[in-house]
């Protein structure tokens, strides 16, 4: 469990920790707008590309040597990124290490569902929250201080090459104590590389043009996003048909479970929301305040602080309170993040890091009791069989999230500082977008809360897990 853990952290924290970095990768390699943003969204892309075919591929062919294999491609990605010369070298490097990270990621998933029975998965998805939730918001700090000790010059290589003896420990650790578990074999096993071949190009549709959606103007682009549900409906038509002859890449009956379904939905929305703040937020204290790269990560450290706390709490008593500790988790996020914008209203200028820890902080609290709660609940009638790529979808959907939430909230903040010229206003207005996400969120968990108690009332608090 801790390797599977350590493994996870870098590949989420390199999600957000080059945020930080972009200034001195620009000045260093003279990179251009375009190719920043594919060093920061082609991760992403890949990243959301390759989970589902490799969680299906974990499940089908054991857990360990795949978590193994795209960890050592992460690590040497890493390596490649760090001595990177050029802007093709490193977006392909940072390309390559996204496609890595969606391998070893559900089968981090997949292992808990295999190695624990359902009662006891909260403590190890409660850690599991505890690091998607720590490793995002952690990312500028350990990127600022990484910087502040090496240099601007030289400090964001260390940013890739800080992977590299961490992954090659992970390694050797994971081969020997992550357990060599053969998979069920059945007689029509199959990968469904039609459903990989369909789902991988509608995710890279429905990705592009959010991904690019500062760089490619106009509105042609948005068409890439409708051939790409297209495609996804074509996909979900075909998975169904192959279901009735072999086992499919997803198995969609599992979205006719509820806790599964609106699972999914909550995770789609929120990371929609949560992972939009700290770029811009970074883009602000950076751009805006001229904070230092260290200064700006140490301004985002109480919602991290707030998310290890209560993650490890959440994990702990979701067995007990089930969805509606998903509710009041994203009802704090809501308030804590309402009150950030009022804290920047009457505390603006360099004084916003101060003002806005408090309520960072209350919003970090909330989302520990939102990832890990709601990871568990969606997956606690996934059988283990299928933990991995059930794992995967939903790992894609928040990673789709995150995608359209950092368009939305962009495309707000980037407006407002055009049209006003004021980065304290481009980001309170922005982050009222952030709130909207959170609070369509909330609406799912409530709906998954009251249909509860019609099916029982009297256990209208337990999750079905339990």
């Amino acid at each position: 469990m801790s390797v599977a853990l350590v493994a996870g952290f870098m590949t989420l924290l390199d999600v957000s920790i080059v945020n930080v970095a972009l200034p001195s990768i620009r000045s260093d390699l003279h990179l251009g707008p375009g190719e920043l943003q594919w060093v920061l969204s082609g991760y992403a892309l890949t990243f959301g590309l390759i989970l589902v075919p490799a969680g299906r591929f974990g499940d089908a062919r054991g857990r360990r040597n795949v978590f193994i294999f795209g960890l050592a491609a992460f690590t040497l990605a890493s390596a490649a990124a760090g001595m990177a010369t050029g802007a093709l070298w490193l977006v392909i490097a940072r390309l390559v290490q996204g496609a890595a990270a969606g391998v070893v990621n559900p089968q981090v998933s997949g292992l808990i569902q295999q190695l624990f029975e359902p009662r006891e998965r909260g403590r190890p998805f409660g850690l599991l929250g505890a690091t998607i939730g720590i490793s995002t918001a952690i990312g500028p700090l350990l990127g600022g201080l990484l910087i502040q000790v090496f240099g601007t010059a030289d400090g964001w290589r260390w940013i890739f090459y800080i992977n590299v003896p961490i992954g090659l420990v992970a390694i050797v650790l994971g081969y020997r104590w992550i357990p060599s578990r053969p998979p069920e074999r059945r007689e029509q096993e199959s990968l469904d590389p039609v459903g990989v071949l369909l789902l991988g190009v509608g995710v890279v549709l429905l990705l592009l043009p959010l991904v690019q959606e500062r760089e490619w103007h106009g509105s042609a682009k948005w068409l890439l996003a409708v051939a790409g549900a297209l495609v996804l409906a074509g996909f979900g038509w075909w998975e169904r048909a192959y279901a009735r002859r072999a086992t499919s890449l997803v198995d969609l009956s599992l979205f006719r479970v509820r806790s599964y379904g609106l699972g999914a939905l909550v995770g789609l929305l929120y990371f929609g929301g949560f992972t939009s703040i700290f770029f811009t937020y970074t883009l602000l204290l950076q751009s805006g305040l001229h904070y230092t790269a260290l200064e700006a990560g140490i301004a985002i450290t109480p919602f991290a602080i707030g998310s290890a706390v209560t993650s490890a709490i959440g994990g702990r008593v979701v067995i007990r309170y089930g969805r509606p500790l998903v509710a009041i988790g994203l009802v704090l996020v809501a308030a804590g993040l309402a009150c950030v914008v009022l804290a920047l209203h009457f505390v603006p200028g360099r004084g916003a890091g101060w003002a806005t820890a408090l309520p960072l902080l209350v919003a970090g609290l909330g989302s520990g009791f939102v990832i890990a709660p709601n990871q568990t609940l969606t997956l606690a009638e996934v059988p283990v069989r299928r933990a991995g790529s059930a794992g995967a979808v939903l790992q894609t959907g928040q990673r789709i999230g995150t995608a359209v939430g950092i368009a939305a909230v962009g495309s707000m903040f980037f407006n407002r500082l055009a049209f006003h010229g004021s980065w304290d206003l481009a980001f309170r207005d922005s982050l009222w977008v952030t709130v909207g996400f959170v609070l369509i969120a909330l609406a799912a968990a409530v709906a998954d809360v009251l249909a509860t108690r019609r099916e029982d009332p009297h256990v209208s608090l337990h999750p079905r897990a339990h």
